[in-house]
């Protein structure tokens, strides 16, 4: 079953964050841009700004194509040096500000960059791997540091070459050239940078409006870094093609969420699923209050019907969720433009792409059966051109010529989108599917877990078998017994966990994402709670 609503191969449009920036500038050019706690630029204002720093970049010798690395924190510096450096056309690789050590090492060496803007509190981490850098010569930093004797690399204040010369670059960048390395998590090895146009970053953009419109009127907040596709792409661009104004927070809290949303007069929130529905279950705040029907969307990973529920009716909210399946490579899915969809989906298949469910020989199966999630673009330059560097890695994603995302997923009868689990994860047990994504979700509704991991554990037998391994909220008592008798009505039969583990920490890669490979290499510890050794019994 094909998941479109036009066949063929065709045009569409073609565009870029700059060009999207400069018809910005043109159409108002005082209205503020980017609001930074307070600190406001307008769109004229940053385009100066951006145009001077991008004439310093080019006096340090970088020339189209060629990379630049960045680790900034949520500040208009984080915003510039994109910009800047996609108006001469070199590639933004912004960097996660959690990496260090080998993390660390492997992405700044991986993109191959001879330039580094970074805050300052994070140079000690660039000098403590600098032995192992052979690309980098330069490091821009941002804000007060200690000058380095003892460095061989060239490392000055980001003050000292902001630039003076304002002169507009006439010539646009290519709207397939790419605009930026956003590199994936690795979780299972090397993170991997995925290179992304600028064409590219404007379809994110524009799925997103799509998916919940707004306009140039209204103020849309986020705390989410700007070293990700979701702040950067349906964030600043999605703006920039609105005019609207971006308010953003320097980290996510609950009690501060609030007071941020009075102070920013925020209309439209971009957050992710989990903390909408923290907020849904926070303590009453005046400025909760105060702010009743202000934000009339919020953006995030598709909600939950219950939190939905409470958006609406505690804070007066319209459009609660987005209804978007995708990753850095590329969106699959989108809101029909009437705005229905079913409950627990991520809409429809978006009409820029050929959408499909695959089994394990690349047949597709038909609707109602679950497979890995494969897609096809009927435009350019709206999917990710590889990964940087790793022509076998991106082959591998590109059997049959399809880009396999590594998702399970499945379409019902009407075309509606269901996510089901990552592929590597998905697990079969005594001859049943189990979506580990599902039983998480499950697990984390129960009020002493604050982080769980479910995944597979050898087994004996031809099939694993399922381990918990989770983290308790502070202050919590809870046994292993416990949660599995507790799960017990709330799982089918064939998912009740047969190992449970406490951990006081989960491990995790610098996104936060837990590495189950780690876990599942470790297998059933010591320390692992044993249910068949219990004598607990799980009927049919």
């Amino acid at each position: 079953m094909t998941h479109t609503t036009e066949t063929g191969w065709r045009t569409g449009p073609r565009d870029t964050p700059v060009a999207a920036l400069r018809r910005a500038v043109g159409a108002h050019p005082q209205k503020v841009f980017l609001d930074f706690c307070g600190e406001t630029h307008t769109y004229e204002e940053f385009d100066r700004a951006s145009n001077r720093f991008a004439h310093s970049l080019q006096e340090l010798g970088l020339v189209a194509g060629a990379p630049i690395v960045s680790m900034l924190d949520n500040n208009v510096d984080a915003v510039t040096t994109w910009i800047a450096a996609n108006k001469i056309s070199v590639i933004s690789v912004p960097l996660n500000t959690a990496l260090i050590g080998q993390f660390l090492r492997h992405q700044i060496e991986d993109a191959g960059a001879t330039v580094l803007v970074c805050e300052a509190r994070y140079l000690p981490r660039v000098l403590a791997i600098e032995g192992e850098l052979t690309a980098l010569k330069t490091v821009l930093v941002r804000g007060e540091f200690e000058a380095q004797s003892g460095s061989a690399l060239n490392i000055a204040a980001l003050d000292d070459h902001r630039g003076a010369d304002e002169s507009v670059f006439d010539e646009l960048p290519d709207p397939g050239a790419l605009n930026a390395l956003i590199y994936t998590s690795g979780t299972t090895g090397p993170s991997k940078g995925c290179m992304i146009t600028g064409n590219q970053m404007c379809h994110f953009a524009r799925m997103l409006t799509r998916s919940a419109p707004f306009g140039p009127d209204d103020i849309y907040w986020t705390p989410l870094p700007l070293f990700h596709m979701n702040a950067i792409a349906t964030g600043v661009v999605s703006v920039m093609l609105v005019g609207a104004t971006i308010s953003f927070a320097p980290k996510f809290s609950v009690s501060g969420f609030w007071p941020a949303v009075e102070k920013s007069g925020a209309t439209v929130v971009s957050i992710l699923g989990s903390l909408g529905t923290l907020l849904a279950r926070a303590d009453e705040h005046e400025a909760m209050a105060r702010c009743f029907g202000q934000v009339h969307t919020v953006k995030g990973n598709p909600f939950p019907e219950e939190v939905k529920q409470i958006w609406r009716t505690r804070f007066g909210a319209k459009h609660v969720g987005s209804n978007i399946y995708g990753l850095t490579e590329g969106l699959l899915t989108s809101m029909p433009a009437d705005g229905s969809y079913a409950e627990g989906s991520s809409g429809k298949a978006a009409p820029e792409l050929d959408v499909r469910i695959f089994d394990d020989n690349d047949n597709e199966v038909p609707a109602g059966t679950a497979g890995e999630v494969v897609c096809r673009p009927l435009m350019p330059d709206i999917i990710f051109k590889g990964y940087w560097r790793r022509p076998d890695d991106t082959l591998k994603v590109m059997g049959n010529m399809w880009f396999h995302t590594g998702d399970i997923g499945m379409f019902d009868e009407n075309g509606f989108f269901y996510f089901v689990d990552r592929k590597k994860d998905y697990l079969r047990r005594r001859g049943e599917n189990i979506s580990s994504f599902e039983m998480e979700s499950s697990i984390l509704t129960h009020p002493a877990i604050e982080q769980v991991a479910v995944h597979a554990v050898p087994s004996p037998l031809q099939e694993d078998d399922l381990k918990v391994t989770a983290k308790l909220k502070p202050g919590a008592t809870l046994t292993e017994e416990d949660l599995c008798r507790w799960l017990v009505d709330r799982v089918p039969y064939y998912a009740v966990p047969r190992y449970v583990e406490f951990r006081s920490e989960l491990p995790v890669n610098p996104q936060g994402r837990v590495l189950k490979f780690q876990l599942r290499d470790e297998g059933a510890t010591e320390a692992t709670w044993d249910r068949e050794a219990s004598g607990i019994t799980v009927d049919r």
